[in-house]
């Protein structure tokens, strides 16, 4: 009888989105989308609400812009510098607290927000792919963060310029469930 049932259905803005490897150069992104996309990436959860995420945004056209696409790959040159906006992830790893010099948790963290952030992209009907193709040592060297944070990513967010990919390729749910460990670990 159960597979006579509907499948559950995501949220459309979960649904739909996807990470284009195509953006449109005359898209920008104003101020107020920018705060948007930020505001959404401020309300994240995170553990004992450290909030332990920043973000460097740059648009082209701006100084700010040449400091972060000079040092993509190659790969990721090739879509991200069309993106209206580039935003540098980082997260606070490392804590003043005597008492607590490393936050376990700040990566994960960091990923709430930027997730949240995505989201909001795709309600505002812009895209958002993230990557890691880029020189870190040299965009860290290029930035300097404060002592303590550290550059974990890169997101580029415009216009998509492609069309979003017919099927997309996902792990079951049982996959989901059972990828982390052997069945017979689980039945001890």
């Amino acid at each position: 009888m159960e597979d006579d049932l509907d499948p559950p259905r995501i949220h459309p803005l979960l649904a739909e989105r996807f990470s284009p490897y195509k953006f449109d150069p005359l898209t920008a992104i104003d101020d107020y989308s920018l705060g948007l996309l930020l505001e959404a990436a401020r309300w994240a959860p995170s553990a004992g609400n450290s909030q332990p995420w920043g973000f460097y945004t740059s648009r082209p056209g701006k100084p700010e812009h040449e400091r972060v696409v000079r040092y993509l790959a190659p790969s990721s040159a090739r879509w991200a510098t069309d993106a209206g906006l580039l935003v540098v992830t980082l997260a606070r790893r490392h804590v003043g607290n005597p008492q607590l010099p490393y936050s376990e948790f700040a990566d994960y963290d960091l990923g709430q927000a930027v997730a949240h952030l995505t989201i909001q992209a795709q309600s505002m009907g812009l895209a958002a792919h993230q990557f890691r193709a880029f020189n870190l040592e040299a965009l860290t060297l290029e930035l300097r963060p404060n002592p303590g944070w550290a550059i974990a990513s890169m997101i580029a967010i415009g216009k998509a310029a492609d069309m979003r990919p017919k099927t997309r390729d996902r792990r079951s749910i049982a996959d989901l469930c059972s990828a982390p460990w052997s069945l017979s670990e689980v039945a001890l």
